[in-house]
């Protein structure tokens, strides 16, 4: 009996979880790195709501000693608050929790949180445009994480056929920076915001929600 040699594959393939630096992207697909400010505060108000419930996480939870308890009690809280309360969104996109993209098999991963256009039908499929992916850092570590979500856009950028900008934010839930991908420019948001300064953070939030969803 003959075993069939296509059945196995020396070939490692990569995900976005094997991208270590931001520089492998920029080499691999030739894509041109800057950094400087793109985002224009646009002031807003959170909901009574939402301050006691943040304020509860931020005292009473255990949010410095886990990413996921971060991610849920203290990053998605915010998106939460942007995406229905605040007036910088446009329309109304799809929100998705973890959803996979793939266009490549280098090309392929799954994010913690992403907009996208509206879909007509539920049919349990994202609806292109993708206009913004959020990724979670792990471990403290900004930079891999940065090279994580760089994959990401490229991969939202190819599978929207590079039509348009595709916004990102790389967050441990107290820290935020913002970065964009247009066609084989990536721009990094030079200034980044802290929890710290609520207001001025939501601002920054609603001025970047309004730009990825025009």
């Amino acid at each position: 009996m003959q075993l069939s040699l296509k059945k196995f594959s020396l070939k490692k393939t990569m995900s976005f979880n094997d991208y270590q630096t931001i520089s492998q992207l920029l080499k691999e697909y030739k894509i041109e790195y800057q950094q400087q400010d793109f985002v224009k505060e646009s002031w807003t108000e959170t909901s009574i709501v939402f301050d006691i419930d943040f304020e509860f996480h931020e005292t009473c939870c255990n949010t410095d000693q886990s990413s996921i308890a971060r991610r849920e009690l203290m990053t998605l809280p915010i998106l939460k608050e942007l995406y229905q309360n605040c007036d910088g969104m446009n329309g109304s996109p799809d929100f998705w929790i973890q959803p996979k993209l793939e266009f490549t098999a280098e090309l392929s991963g799954i994010v913690d949180y992403m907009l996208t256009a509206k879909s007509e039908i539920n049919t349990g499929n994202f609806s292109l445009p993708i206009l913004l992916l959020v990724i979670q850092v792990k471990n403290n570590d900004f930079e891999r994480s940065w090279a994580y979500c760089l994959a990401a856009l490229i991969t939202a950028d190819r599978l929207n056929q590079q039509t348009r900008p595709v916004y990102g934010i790389v967050t441990d839930g107290k820290t935020w920076e913002l970065g964009n991908l247009d066609h084989q420019i990536f721009t990094k948001n030079l200034t980044t915001y802290s929890i710290d300064e609520e207001e001025k953070l939501f601002s920054l939030l609603n001025g970047f929600f309004a730009i990825a969803t025009q």
